[in-house]
């Protein structure tokens, strides 16, 4: 870009003389040259000024300079100039023919002229001519001159001059044409610039528009934490949750701060919306420590006034593989999180309400099937419905509550869980018979793992009750077991009615049932699965479901065997 603004401020500088000054630029070299003979005769050169023809050569030049500036040359063509360096050659020759002895050859200076003729709009051919012919015409005076020179001699000198010049012309007229062809090229690719750079902010401004319009944050950064992105909802979000204490003088150094704060000084609680969030904790840290992730909840201000932020994370990368940078996405949820709070908070209260008179009900139904002697056997049975229904609904509003508590606490020691199995499939028993299943077990004794005994007795009795109660016509429930890896996998199978892939991705949702239970009006409220998944989380662990529809399911769980990590 800089070299074509010389060439364009060159161009403009060239047009601003006129057609007068350029043709006496263009003459002048030659013209201090011959001063420069002139003023050096007298003492390099005694004889030099009593030469005819170098009087004829010195008086032609000054009337061609006094031409270059009296002649209109702007009322002629643009060919009209080129006749004074034809002329210039002309004296040239004559200086030539009458230089004295002692004096270096003068035809060196046909360069100036012919250089001239090359540079001008003259066709190839005319500029090649004139360069070679005019030379050659001075220099036949001279050919003729020294009879006593062989003839073979004088040829050769008279006629070096004139191809010294045609040399000259060849090489001005294939630069000039590099010029031209470089010159366009450099067009051409400025040109193509320009487009590309107009396509660029095309594109750019295009992109900030989207950016903008979105209801999310965007932040990108590169491997130095600079900020490379930021779109105008992370601005206002960010703005919203700078620290009170961030100081003016702060502000007042760095400008850029003042209005886009660092991370570091936002306020940024947990989930609580009221411990103060680690750096080291924080979105954009975490991605620029090259951690990929997402749903991470991060609440911005804080107490009521908070919002609460799904953030994910995500590196960039080049074509190597090194970390280059991150972009980082900023989803408000606090009208979900809110939402979700109040549901908990009501299914809790209800739940807390419920299990008052119940426990009464069961307590006072127990106490009167402890005393039967007053009573027949229709009645007995009757309170004994009523007593199972009440339990029923008891372990319902307990499965509520949990489900509806902020954390499943655990309190994990060393257990066998070969004899958690065998109780929780001896306390199934009932069930299956009634249901026409098989109970197995494959369970290698003793197996050690560091878990709840309670919790995980939970887990197995809700998986075990539900495999019995998904095979409706009968079939075989299993339990297996190995370990790998520092893990204990459990592996509880039915051969019942399945689900298909869509439902097994739901299955451990909240309050989730699947067409084809609902159909086959198997009771249950949908909530054992999602209460099992949260206690073998809470151990560090996983649960997953492998099935298919007709062909029964099952689910395995995965437990470290040395107790949950630290972080749980």
């Amino acid at each position: 870009m800089l070299r074509q603004r010389l060439i364009r401020g060159a161009d403009r500088h060239g047009k601003a003389l006129g057609p007068r000054a350029r043709v006496l630029v263009c003459q002048l070299p030659l013209a201090v040259m011959m001063a420069g003979v002139v003023l050096a005769a007298p003492a390099a050169w005694p004889g030099l000024p009593d030469s005819t023809l170098c009087r004829f050569a010195l008086a032609l030049q000054a009337a061609l300079l006094a031409a270059c500036v009296l002649v209109p040359w702007h009322r002629f063509g643009p060919l009209a100039p080129l006749v004074v360096p034809a002329l210039d050659l002309v004296a040239i020759g004559l200086l030539r023919d009458g230089t004295s002895a002692g004096l270096p050859d003068p035809g060196v200076l046909s360069v100036l002229p012919v250089v001239w003729i090359s540079a001008s709009r003259l066709s190839a051919a005319g500029s090649l001519s004139l360069s070679f012919s005019v030379p050659l015409l001075a220099a036949l005076p001279w050919l003729f001159a020294d009879g006593a020179a062989p003839l073979a001699a004088r040829t050769a000198e008279a006629v070096l001059v004139p191809l010294m010049m045609l040399a000259v012309s060849l090489a001005m007229r294939f630069a000039r044409a590099r010029l031209r062809h470089e010159r366009w090229r450099t067009e051409s690719k400025e040109a193509e610039l320009e487009v590309l750079l107009a396509d660029s902010r095309e594109r750019e401004q295009l992109l900030n528009t989207i950016l903008d319009t979105v209801d999310v944050g965007i932040v990108a950064v590169d491997a130095a934490g600079r900020r490379l992105l930021t779109n105008s909802w992370q601005t206002q979000l960010e703005a919203s949750a700078a620290t009170a204490h961030r100081s003016a003088e702060s502000a007042a150094e760095s400008p850029e701060s003042a209005e886009l704060p660092a991370e570091d000084q936002l306020l940024l609680t947990g989930q609580d919306r009221n411990t103060r969030l680690p750096l080291e904790r924080r979105p954009i840290r975490r991605a620029l420590a090259g951690e990929s992730f997402a749903d991470y909840l991060v609440c911005f201000g804080e107490g009521s006034a908070s919002r609460v932020l799904s953030t994910g994370a995500r590196p960039l990368k080049d074509d190597a593989g090194d970390f280059h940078g991150a972009v980082v996405v900023f989803n408000e949820v606090t009208g979900l999180v809110d939402a979700l709070a109040a549901k908990d908070e009501v299914v809790s209260t209800v739940s807390h309400e419920f299990r008052t008179p119940l426990t009464s009900i069961i307590g006072n139904l127990d106490l009167v099937l402890a005393d039967t002697e007053g009573l027949d056997s229709p009645v007995t049975r009757r309170v004994e419905v009523a007593q199972r229904n009440a339990e029923r609904l008891l372990a319902l509003v307990s499965d509520l509550l949990m489900s509806a508590s902020a954390a499943v606490h655990v309190h994990p020691r060393r257990t066998d869980l070969a004899g958690l199995v065998e109780a929780s499939l001896g306390s199934a028993q009932a069930q299956a018979q009634a249901s026409r299943v098989c109970l197995a077990m494959d369970v290698p004794a003793p197996l050690w793992a560091n878990v709840d005994p309670l919790r995980i007795s939970q887990a197995l009795d809700n998986l075990v009750s539900n495999a019995i109660k998904y095979s409706p016509d009968g079939g075989s429930v299993r339990i297996s077991a190995s370990t790998a890896d520092g893990l204990v996998r459990l592996h509880v199978a039915d051969t019942g009615m399945g689900m298909t892939a869509a439902d097994a991705g739901r299955v451990f949702t909240r309050f989730f049932r699947s067409p084809a239970v609902r159909d086959g009006s198997i009771p249950g409220a949908g909530l054992g699965l999602s209460i099992t998944k949260a206690i073998v989380e809470r151990h560090g662990g996983s649960i997953s479901c492998r099935t298919r529809p007709g062909h029964g399911s099952t689910f395995t769980l995965e437990l470290p065997a040395d107790g949950p990590p630290a972080a749980f």
